[in-house]
C-alpha cells in the first residue's frame, strides 16, 4: 500500500504545512484564535489542538514509548504560542518516528485501544498511517478556512510546491 518513503514525504510535508501555520498563529490575538466560528472543533486553536492531540496519541500508537497525551482534545495548549512549541516538538518526533520506519512494521497490523469506539481495534498499519496524515490535511483545511474567513492570508498548501529544504 505505502512504503516508508511515502511516511517520510508526508512527515515533511506536515511539518512544513504546521511550520507556516505557526508563523499565522504567532502574530494572531488570542482573541481571533480563540473566537467560535461555529466549526467542528469550535475556534481556530481548538481545531489546531484537536490535531495535535490527534498526532501525538497516533505516534504513542505507533510507538508506545511516547507519551500519551493529557486532558481534552481540544484544549491541549492554552495559548497560540503554546500550540506553536508543542507542535514543532511533535513534528520533530514524527519526523523522526517516520525516518525509523521499516516496511515490515508497515505491512504488519497495529492493535490498540480505541476510546471513540470503546473496543479493541486492529487495523493495518499501513492503512493507520495514511489516515493519520489524511487527518493532518484534512483538519489544516478547516484551519485554512478559518484563517481566510477572519482575513488571514492562509499559506499555501499544495505538496508540489513544497520547497525541496524542508
Amino acid at each position: 500500500m505505502i512504503t516508508p518513503g511515502y511516511a517520510q514525504e508526508m512527515a515533511r510535508y506536515n511539518a512544513w504545512q504546521n511550520s507556516q501555520l505557526a508563523s499565522v498563529i504567532e502574530v494572531m490575538d488570542e482573541d481571533v484564535l480563540t473566537q467560535d466560528r461555529k466549526a467542528f472543533f469550535g475556534s481556530i486553536l481548538g481545531t489546531l489542538n484537536h490535531l495535535l492531540w490527534s498526532d501525538q496519541i497516533w505516534l504513542s500508537r505507533f510507538d508506545p514509548a511516547l507519551p500519551k497525551p493529557e486532558g481534552p482534545d481540544t484544549e491541549l495548549c492554552p495559548t497560540g504560542m503554546a500550540w506553536c512549541a508543542a507542535r514543532r516538538e511533535c513534528d520533530g518526533a514524527i519526523k523522526d518516528w517516520a525516518h525509523g520506519l521499516r516496511q515490515e512494521a508497515l505491512d504488519a497490523d497495529l492493535s490498540w485501544y480505541s476510546g471513540i469506539m470503546q473496543r479493541a481495534v486492529t487495523t493495518p498499519l499501513a492503512q493507520t498511517v495514511v489516515h493519520f496524515f489524511n487527518h493532518q490535511t484534512h483538519h489544516r483545511g478547516q484551519v485554512h478556512a478559518m484563517l481566510t474567513s477572519a482575513g488571514y492570508d492562509a499559506p499555501v498548501t499544495d505538496l508540489i510546491l513544497m520547497p525541496e529544504d524542508v
